[in-house]
């Protein structure tokens, strides 16, 4: 599953950053790791981009970041 497919309120753990290396690169330095604890907070009204909630602060992406991260469900 990718942090796009998660339900607004749902917790997931995050697996793995695909992608090309700047960009998970770039989403680790923002705090993305393996093993980080996300929350999807809302989706913008045209589905793009999505806000969500780790380590204590709050961070915009893109969709097609967020598909991206591989995330388990569940905390």
């Amino acid at each position: 599953m990718t942090l796009d497919a998660l339900a607004i309120g749902a917790t997931a753990r995050v697996e793995r950053v695909r992608g090309g290396r700047a960009i998970a690169q770039r989403l680790q330095e923002m705090g993305l790791t393996t093993g980080v604890v996300v929350k999807l907070i809302r989706i913008a009204p045209l589905g793009d981009p999505l806000e969500i909630e780790l380590r204590g602060y709050r961070l915009s992406l893109r969709k097609d970041e967020a598909a991206a991260i591989e995330v388990s469900p569940g905390e």
